[in-house]
């Protein structure tokens, strides 16, 4: 008997002790949600996180200037720094919309001024390099400039909520993490290949047309802005194939240029087609393909509106055909998938062409991509 009642007191003294801590974490609970401390101390904690990663960018973007810094003087470079801080902050505003009368011939002029800037910045480094170079170091500047824009704006939101005290902008801040460190990653794997000048997913529209050229009978070559034209007798069909000068990292103005080609010809042109690389969606596969209608081209603005006024003056038919990627295998070395959908591409054009045209049709098929690594 003396035993059950000890017993029978030892479990009311957990009893008690248990409903004691139960109520003092209560207690503490309801003091954390009064005073806002609970909130206070996971900003802290978000904010720590978002510190860790924000020093990581920063120590991929100095990394990836010294490799770009480290190019350059095996170039003969001796200041490379010079350069590489002009191109880094190099910004370009976009023009009015309020107005919209002429604004994709403004912006047009814009990004080619843009763009020309950046050229002659380079050419006054280094002007006894080939073109080729050239371009490589270009697209190289503009990937740490782009993962040196994502540092900045990180950090200033980052700063910005804390001397405003917002908790609410460090939470936004803090769920995008993963995808910002995902996009920065990606930039900073695609320096392996722009600084080498090795093909990218990107490259995917240029590398289909440049299997067609392989497969017709060439009847002349020429480069107009920067933008080979290609003219070529296929299947009883004279075609013209548009794609970026080769093979250094370049996506011409193959708008433009097709532009001015249909005019040259007077409008007698029965089909158009362009190729281009396209993002998937999650889910989809590397390399698949899909078929439209329309201008596959991701500019801006100026180079699609030209090949879809062409199209729209003279009622030729626009097709569209894209190979489906996400952005890390866009912009990095081509993966073996879609090298591999590059010649489904090409099958895929040759059965778009017989079903649309007849014998001695005139056809204009646009290779849209950076062409880095493919000739012509």
């Amino acid at each position: 008997m003396l035993e059950i009642k000890k017993s029978a007191e030892w479990a009311g003294m957990d009893g008690d002790t248990s409903s004691m801590i139960m109520q003092l974490i209560w207690l503490i609970f309801f003091f954390l949600i009064i005073t806002g401390l609970n909130q206070k101390i996971q900003t802290k904690i978000w904010i720590m996180d978002i510190r860790t990663k924000l020093n990581v960018i920063m120590s991929l973007v100095e990394e990836d200037r010294r490799r770009v810094a480290n190019m350059l003087r095996n170039l003969g470079v001796a200041a490379p720094d010079v350069l590489i801080n002009r191109v880094v902050d190099f910004f370009t505003i976009e023009p009015v919309e309020i107005e919209p009368t002429d604004i994709i011939k403004r912006l047009d002029h814009l990004v080619r001024t843009t763009d020309e800037s950046v050229k002659r910045m380079v050419e006054a480094t280094v002007p006894h390099v080939g073109r080729y170079e050239k371009t490589l170091i270009e697209s190289s500047l503009s990937i740490v400039g782009a993962l040196n824009t994502i540092y900045k704006i990180v950090r200033h939101y980052l700063l910005t909520g804390e001397r405003e005290n917002n908790w609410i902008l460090i939470m936004q801040l803090q769920f995008q993490m993963p995808m910002i460190m995902k996009i920065v990653n990606t930039y900073h794997e695609a320096l392996d290949a722009f600084s080498t000048g090795k093909p990218i997913g990107d490259a995917a529209g240029p590398l289909t047309v440049h299997r067609l050229i392989e497969n017709g009978q060439v009847v002349s070559r020429k480069v107009v802005d920067e933008t080979s034209i290609i003219e070529l007798y296929y299947k009883d069909r004279r075609v013209f194939v548009i794609k970026a000068e080769g093979p250094g990292s370049n996506v011409g103005h193959p708008g433009a240029v097709l532009n001015k080609l249909v005019e040259d010809l007077k409008g007698n042109v029965d089909l158009i087609i362009t190729i281009d690389a396209a993002l998937k969606l999650e889910g989809e596969e590397t390399g698949s393909l899909a078929e439209g209608v329309g201008a596959a081209i991701g500019d801006p603005g100026p180079e699609k509106i030209a090949i879809e006024r062409a199209a729209s003056k003279y009622n030729i038919p626009l097709r569209a055909l894209v190979v489906k990627m996400d952005l890390r295998e866009a912009i990095t070395v081509m993966r073996k998938e879609i090298f591999e959908a590059c010649y489904k591409a090409f099958k895929y054009v040759d059965k778009i062409i017989e079903e649309e045209t007849k014998p001695k049709a005139t056809v204009i098929v646009a290779g849209i991509g950076n062409t880095m690594g493919v000739p012509g």
